[in-house]
């Protein structure tokens, strides 16, 4: 990279602020009130992102006089939920080739879960009049190199020949070209109905509110310290108080589990984005990007972007930093290189944007795990469940998992829970620093293999024989 284009590139982000632009909202709720003294419910639920969000809310459509608290250690929707690039995917398993190399018998059930599950967002959006930029765009992945676009037909002929391919479609150049120009693009597998556009700190602060409007108890600046049994229920305590509660159902994700034997099974990785300045009418029609669709490239080391309602380009993705001994914390938050590494990326890609500035440049974690989609359970006798590992597809599927903790701590077997997918559980991380090490190699060899033609080497083969790796 030139060093005059390097400097006209950072140049875009001298005005940046260091937020979430979805946070960065004067329409943000204020918070709900925390938890002083002790209390009791029916179900508690840990966490106010959207896994606890649509656990709360669908407990008590499913039973309106079941009695439901919601603790979250901040506020509802800061962390994830409120910083993510707002793709709402049908997809419960980290896209269908994740789902069809892990669960080839159960890909057809999965897939169609996954679109009722869709279909179900959708509608409660609608019920409770949720204002979030609902947008039912689709998806493309494209390709930016001629073997990508040659996996990507391969792919689509796969898939077709499986009867997968029902809403996709396979464009070429000049296809992908005509839906969003950019000289980078060589082809594209366009998914009309499995991807939704969203506002996702709008999306979390509107399940808030519509599960404050259906009774539920909601505290926020309230985390959850310890977790015992007590009696035939559990307890949990908190800084200013306590809840009692006959279940608890936990929805804390990225943070660690009040369940201990849980936490080797996920690790934290930050991930970074940047947001446009509103593009003018010329701008916009210099892209040509007339149906708003998501758009993600086709390499290991990925991007995602996609426009905003007010017609800015968020762009995210690429770096994937997991930090050593896998610690949460405020200053990985702002990474400045990655920024300028995905400046740079983006006027690559759309070069005829040059001179369009950023307004907001962030980051934070996701918590993934090693076969990349979420994994579920139970606890002590039964009395809690938990959902974790959703590794960046969280905004649809969460709500799948919030059904799956809903259905085990009823201790019903229902499709859901019959689901491998649900019954199994992925690899745990190895302790430092052999999981810091394994990353590290991983990540090394999927940067060669996008320098390589899409080669894997032996370790990158290695892993996929064992179910195993680490997504960017």
């Amino acid at each position: 990279m030139a060093p005059g284009a390097m400097s006209r590139w950072t140049t875009s982000l001298s005005e940046a602020r260091p937020v979430s632009y979805w946070l960065d909202d004067p329409g943000r709720p204020a918070p709900e009130p925390a938890l002083t003294g002790p209390v009791t419910c029916d179900l508690l639920v840990v966490g106010g992102g959207y896994s606890g969000l649509w656990t709360a809310l669908i407990a008590k459509e499913r039973d309106p006089s079941r009695d439901v608290v919601l603790v979250e250690g901040r506020e509802v929707g800061w962390a994830a939920s409120g910083r993510n690039g707002g793709f709402c995917a049908a997809s419960l398993t980290h896209g269908l080739a994740n789902g069809l190399a892990r669960w080839p018998g159960e890909i057809h059930t999965l897939e169609r879960l996954g679109a009722r599950n869709l279909d179900a967002i959708e509608e409660t959006v609608a019920r409770h009049a949720i204002d979030c930029d609902f947008e039912r765009t689709g998806e493309i992945d494209v390709a930016t190199e001629p073997y990508q676009a040659q996996e990507l037909r391969s792919w689509y002929e796969e898939i077709a020949a499986r009867g997968l391919a029902d809403g996709i479609e396979f464009l070429d150049a000049d296809a992908v070209r005509e839906q969003v120009d950019s000289p980078t693009f060589l082809a594209g597998l366009h998914d009309r109905r499995g991807v939704a556009m969203l506002n996702p700190a709008r999306l979390a602060w509107g399940l808030k509110r519509a599960c404050l409007a259906l009774g539920v108890r909601v505290y926020e600046h309230t985390p959850a310290l310890t977790l015992k049994r007590y009696g035939a229920g559990m307890a949990v305590r908190t800084p200013y108080g306590a809840v009692r509660a006959r279940r608890v159902a936990l929805g804390t994700n990225v943070f660690p589990s009040l369940v201990r034997r849980v936490r080797p099974y996920t690790v934290p990785v930050y991930d970074y984005a940047l947001m446009t300045e509103p593009l003018t009418d010329a701008q916009l029609a210099s892209v040509g990007w007339r149906n708003r669709q998501g758009l993600g490239d086709s390499a290991n080391q990925f991007h995602y972007f996609r426009l905003s309602a007010d017609n800015r380009i968020l762009w995210g993705g690429y770096d994937a930093v997991y930090p050593y001994g896998g610690r949460v914390r405020a200053e990985y938050d702002d990474r400045p290189e990655t920024y300028a590494r995905l400046a740079g990326h983006f006027f690559t890609c759309f070069p005829q944007l040059e001179g369009v500035r950023f307004t907001h440049a962030w980051g934070g974690a996701i918590d993934t795990c090693s076969r990349f989609s979420a994994f579920f359970g139970t606890a002590h006798a039964g009395r809690v469940a938990y959902a974790a590992g959703y590794t960046g597809l969280g905004v649809g599927a969460t709500r799948f998992g919030a059904e799956v903790m809903l259905d085990l701590l009823a201790g019903e077997r229902t499709e859901r829970t019959e689901l491998e997918m649900v019954r199994s559980k992925p690899l745990p991380f190895p302790p430092e620093p052999f999981a810091w090490t394994g990353i590290a190699l991983t990540k090394w060899a999927l940067a060669r293999a996008d320098a390589h033609q899409g080669r894997r080497n032996l370790w990158l083969r290695t892993m996929d024989r064992l179910g195993l790796g680490f997504d960017s």
